[in-house]
C-alpha cells in the first residue's frame, strides 16, 4: 500500500469537488498515465478483471466455442460461460503452464468464434505462433494479463498483444487499485465499442448505442492507483528479489520452476513451485500452516473438470494436482523466505 498520506491527500481533493464516479478528473489522470506506462493510446479502467473479459468478448462479436486454458482462475472460464459461449480446453505445456501452441491447430473448428488465453503467473503465452495460427484462421485473441501488468516481450509490454488483452487490478495483484482492471486494444473502433459497453452504452446523456454493462470505477479507486504506479518500478525490483531469493533457497532438482519465455522481462508476480505428488503437496501446506504461513494452490482444480469433465487435459489436471504458490508481497523479507524454504525443504 502507498504512504497513507499521499492517498489521503488525493481522497481530500476528491472529497472538495464531490465528483466521485462517472469519468471524474482522477479517473482520467489515471488513465493517461497507465497509456504513458503501456505506451498506447488506448486503456481503459474499468470495474474489475472479469467484466474486462466478459467485454472484451462482447465487443468482438463472439459466439459460439472459445479456446481456452484449463489453467487459470475460475473467472477466465465464467466470463466465456457468462457471454453464453462454450469453453473448449486446449491443454497447457508443463513446463510454463500456459496453453500447449502445438494443440491450439488441432482444436479449431467451424464452431471456434475466439481464442481467450491467460498469460499463467505473469509468464507470457506464444503470442507469435498464437496470433499466426488466429489470424490464418481469421479468430479473433483476447488475452486474460491478469497477472502480467508490468511483464515485457522484447522490450514491449505484454499488454499490447491480440485484439484485447484485459487485466486484473485486485488487491492481490502486484500493482492494484483496491478492485479494478484494465482493457488495451490496439484497434481504435474495438477501443471506442469497448468504452461504450463500459457505460451502459452511453454516448451522451440521452443517447445509447449497444447494450453496455456498468463497467465503470470510481475516483477513490483511480486514486489508489495513481498512489501505486509511482512506485511501480520499486515494487517490480522487490518482487524479483523476492523470486530470486526464492530460488536460491530452495532444493535444487527437488521440486519444479516455471520455465519463463525467451525474451521476457517477467514480472515475479508469483512464485509457484511443482511437488513430486498431490500428497506431498499437502504435507508442504499442512507443515507451512502449522507456522501460520498461507501457501496457495493456484490452479486447482483444472478448469476442465468442473465445466465439461469430457474434455480431458491431463497435463493441467497433474500440475493442478501439485502446484503451490508460496507467499509473495511487497517488503517480504529474505529472512522469511529462508524459513519458508527450509520448512519446504525439510518436506520435499
Amino acid at each position: 500500500m502507498p504512504p497513507i498520506e499521499e492517498y489521503q491527500s488525493m481522497v481530500q481533493a476528491i472529497w472538495g469537488r464531490e465528483w466521485l464516479t462517472n469519468d471524474g478528473p482522477v479517473l482520467k489522470d489515471f488513465e493517461s498515465k497507465m497509456m504513458e506506462v503501456l505506451d498506447t493510446r488506448n486503456f481503459l479502467f474499468v470495474s474489475n478483471g472479469t467484466v474486462a473479459l466478459q467485454i472484451a468478448i462482447e465487443s468482438l462479436g463472439i459466439t459460439g466455442s472459445v479456446l481456452t486454458t484449463p489453467f487459470s482462475y475460475i473467472a477466465t472460464s465464467t466470463s466465456i460461460l457468462w457471454q453464453k459461449c462454450k469453453p473448449v480446453f486446449v491443454d497447457i505445456d508443463p513446463r510454463t503452464f500456459n496453453v500447449d501452441a502445438d494443440l491450439i491447430k488441432g482444436a479449431i473448428s467451424d464452431e471456434i468464434g475466439g481464442m481467450l488465453f491467460t498469460h499463467v503467473f505473469g509468464n507470457p503465452c506464444e503470442v507469435d505462433r498464437i496470433e499466426a495460427i488466429a489470424n490464418a484462421h481469421g479468430i479473433p485473441v483476447i488475452y486474460d494479463a491478469a497477472h502480467a501488468f508490468g511483464t515485457r516481450i522484447n522490450g514491449k509490454e505484454v499488454m499490447l498483444r491480440g485484439d484485447i488483452s484485459c487485466t486484473s487490478f485486485h488487491a492481490t495483484k502486484l500493482f492494484h487499485t483496491v478492485e479494478g482492471g484494465g482493457v488495451v486494444s490496439g484497434n481504435t473502433q474495438i477501443h471506442e465499442k469497448l468504452a461504450l459497453m463500459r457505460n451502459f452504452g452511453h454516448n451522451g446523456f440521452y443517447k445509447f448505442e449497444g447494450i453496455g454493462i456498468n463497467g465503470k470505477n470510481s475516483e477513490f479507486h483511480a486514486a489508489m492507483g495513481i498512489c501505486n504506479l509511482k512506485y511501480l518500478q520499486e515494487i517490480l525490483k522487490d518482487r524479483k528479489r523476492i523470486y530470486n531469493t526464492y530460488k536460491s533457497f530452495l532444493t535444487e532438482g527437488k521440486c519444479q520452476f516455471q520455465q519463463i519465455g525467451k525474451g521476457v522481462d517477467h514480472n515475479a508476480s508469483y512464485f509457484p513451485i511443482v511437488l513430486k505428488s498431490w500428497e506431498q503437496a499437502e504435507a508442504v501446506i499442512s507443515t507451512l500452516r502449522e507456522q501460520e504461513i498461507s501457501p496457495r494452490r493456484y490452479f486447482y482444480p483444472s478448469l476442465n473438470t468442473l465445466y465439461d469433465s469430457s474434455q480431458l487435459c491431463p497435463v493441467s489436471e497433474d500440475i493442478a494436482a501439485r502446484i503451490l504458490c508460496l507467499p509473495v508481497y511487497f517488503g517480504l523479507e529474505d529472512e522469511d523466505i529462508k524459513r519458508i524454504c527450509s520448512l519446504v525443504n525439510g518436506v520435499i
